[in-house]
Order: structure tokens, then C-alpha cells, then sequence
């Protein structure tokens, strides 16, 4: 008689490897999600709120390396279906790469008390509004999975995902340029600013564009779902 699993995790995912996915990418989504009021603490110069916030970040981060942990542990090492077991474990390490730049930009804006220069404000703005845009578009994607495997990843639900994707490589080429113009303001006023923020903007500026970067990336494991 086969021995079965007790593990409510591994029958789910015997059923839909994406369930874990999508449950791991919706708290992805949500440490994403806290960075407009993050970053509205920091314009206030509201340090204890910047600090919550940055705490709730850390919270759900560590929610979510907690399912990416289970999915791993979990994971069939062969599936009945037309996904790659490696493919799935690269598509949610992605994810967690979001979570994890999220975590950090939250933890140096606890660790120093960072001033937001005048001429950079509107272009963070800009670049956080931008990159909620595409992290939706991130989580629409992975939504999208149960029905591709209905379909056999193919047909209307296949095309539509495409044009997501389509969608998701347009923003995170405008966040391109959006992180070009502020590194540029950056540029113009960092003579007057002491070196080490100087160098903390900068670092700062490349974790919220990397979130558009892993994005993207998480389109291109999504098309060889398609491709197979």
C-alpha cells in the first residue's frame, strides 16, 4: 500500500504547484505594497513612522521566506504536468528576491536618519508610484497561472498573460529611465550632501529599481511555461 503524505502542503501542491506560488507572492506584494507609505514617512521626516513601516515590511518578508521554505521542502521531485520542478523553484526565488529588496530598503531608512533632497522628491515619486504599477502586474501574473495550466498553457489565457508580459518589459523600460533621471538629480546635488547619504541614495535608488529588474525576470520563467 503507498505510503501517503500528511502534509497538507504536499497535497496541495500535487494538485497546483501555483497555489504555494501565489500565496508566496501575495505577501511579496504586500512588503511591495508598504513602500508608498514608507517613503511618505520619510518625507514627513517622520522617523517613528518610517520605522513601523519598515517593521511591517520585515514582518511580512519573513512570512513569506517561510512559505518559499515549505514550497522547497515540499515539492514533489517529479510533477504531472508541464512545468520543471527547477523552473518553479527559480520562479518563487525570484519572488523572494522582491520581498528581500523591499526588506532592505526598510532597514537602511531604520538604521539612518535619511533626508530626502527637495530635487529628488518628485522623482521618487514618480519612481514608487511606477514601481507599485509593475508589481501589480507581477501579481496579476502569478494569479493568472491556474488557469494556464487549465488550458494546457495555451489558447486566449496564454495570450493574455503574454500581454502582461508585453506590458510588464514597457514599465520596467520607463522605471529605466525614471532611475536614470534621478540618479542624474542625484548627480547634480551630491556635492552638497555628506558622502556616506550620497552613497545610501544611490544604493537605495537600486533597490527600488530592482524590483522592476526581478520582475521582469519573473516574466521571462513565466514564457517558458508557455514555451514548453
Amino acid at each position: 500500500m503507498p505510503i501517503k503524505s500528511t502534509s497538507p502542503l504536499s497535497g496541495l501542491v500535487r494538485k497546483s504547484p501555483f497555489k504555494p506560488i501565489q500565496e508566496h507572492m501575495d505577501k511579496v506584494f504586500s512588503c511591495v505594497s508598504l513602500l508608498p507609505q514608507l517613503f511618505d514617512a520619510l518625507y514627513n521626516n517622520n522617523q517613528g513612522q518610517v520605522n513601523i513601516y519598515a517593521e511591517k515590511i520585515g514582518n511580512l518578508e519573513t512570512e513569506a521566506d517561510k512559505l518559499k521554505s515549505k514550497f522547497s521542502l515540499n515539492l514533489p521531485t517529479s510533477l504531472l504536468m508541464p512545468v520543471d520542478r527547477k523552473d518553479l523553484l527559480s520562479l518563487i526565488s525570484i519572488q523572494d528576491s522582491i520581498a528581500d529588496s523591499a526588506e532592505e530598503i526598510g532597514q537602511i531608512l531604520t538604521y539612518r536618519d535619511m533626508v530626502v533632497p527637495d530635487e529628488l522628491k518628485a522623482l521618487l515619486s514618480e519612481l514608487i508610484e511606477a514601481t507599485m504599477e509593475i508589481a501589480n502586474d507581477a501579481n496579476i501574473m502569478i494569479k493568472r497561472l491556474n488557469t494556464l495550466v487549465e488550458v494546457g498553457f495555451g489558447g486566449k489565457p496564454s495570450a493574455q498573460v503574454e500581454d502582461i508580459i508585453a506590458g510588464v518589459r514597457r514599465s520596467e523600460h520607463n522605471i529605466d529611465n525614471i532611475v536614470h533621471r534621478t540618479r542624474r538629480a542625484l548627480f547634480t546635488v551630491e556635492k552638497s550632501m555628506d558622502p556616506v547619504s550620497v552613497m545610501f541614495w544611490y544604493k537605495l535608488i537600486d533597490l527600488i529599481e530592482n524590483v522592476s529588474n526581478l520582475t521582469e525576470n519573473m516574466g521571462d520563467r513565466i514564457l517558458l511555461f508557455l514555451s514548453k
